[in-house]
């Protein structure tokens, strides 16, 4: 197969596996975000060329957050742990020679678990909003993708991404756009401006984390984050306009439905 091919054939098994575990929630949908979190912050330390004693503290304060929410715990108890254990890594990497990494990792891992799976909740409100952010993040890659093959033109940030197009932007945010609106008035959302708004937010959002996930990868000299998945590299290449999205959505969220329950403020409970 050639390289389209196997990603597009990767692609499909892991959707629909994470539509899987999507639609079962619970337990089994925040262990998902919890392996992800896992080969994510392994990922970023192995890029870093980081060596146990160096990343050790902050795998365990994950560990804490991932037992946190197999638990059950509030957003804000998972705050204060996650901002605790990002400060107490970094603290360690600073004495132990000027080393940042393991906290960004654990900041960005953790980040990515807490709103994933607060956002999904337990109920029907919060399967239909990370569905909708589904639609919104695969539909801006993929039609980002196509269009900047098709149309070309200026770049976007060749410093940082010399493939990525203007073109590519906007076909993808349009495309986002739309299908987050058509996902949203499928699971029959009553604040359709609100998800409209927030579906051109989560596009942008989303390429700016494909964007920063490709800086990242420059700093450390290296092409793919690891070579987990065929035909895409790591999980980071994967679900880095993910991760920032995720995040974006579930600030909104918080403001409207508030932190625990920040699907409800776009669908009903």
């Amino acid at each position: 197969m050639n390289n389209l091919q196997t990603r597009a054939l990767s692609a499909i098994v892991l959707a629909g596996a994470v539509l899987w575990l999507t639609w079962l929630g619970g337990i089994p949908f925040r262990l998902l975000v919890i392996l992800g979190a896992a080969l994510v912050y392994y990922e970023w330390v192995s890029m870093a060329g980081l060596r146990i004693h160096r990343w050790a503290i902050g795998g365990f304060a994950l560990a804490v957050v991932a037992a946190m929410l197999v638990s059950g715990f509030s957003a804000g108890a998972l705050a204060v742990v996650l901002l605790a254990g990002i400060g107490v890594t970094l603290a360690a990497g600073l004495g132990l020679g000027r080393e940042t990494s393991a906290a960004a990792a654990l900041a960005y891992a953790g980040i990515a678990a807490v709103s994933l799976a607060l956002l999904r909740g337990d109920d029907g409100a919060g399967l239909k909003v990370v569905l909708f952010l589904f639609a919104v993040v695969w539909a801006t890659d993929i039609a980002a993708y196509f269009t900047g093959k098709a149309l070309g033109g200026p770049k976007l940030a060749p410093s940082i991404s010399p493939g990525k197009t203007w073109s590519g932007a906007i076909g993808g945010t349009a495309a986002g756009v739309m299908a987050g609106v058509a996902a949203a008035a499928a699971a029959g959302s009553g604040a359709m401006a609100v998800v409209t708004v927030a579906a051109f937010v989560l596009a942008v959002v989303a390429q700016a984390g494909d964007l920063f996930e490709s800086a990242v990868k420059r700093r450390f000299g290296v092409k793919d984050s690891s070579r987990i998945i065929p035909g895409h590299g790591g999980l980071m290449d994967r679900v880095d306009g993910l991760v920032a999205a995720g995040f974006a959505l579930y600030l909104i969220g918080a403001a409207l439905g508030g932190m625990d329950q920040p699907s409800h403020g776009f669908f009903g409970p």
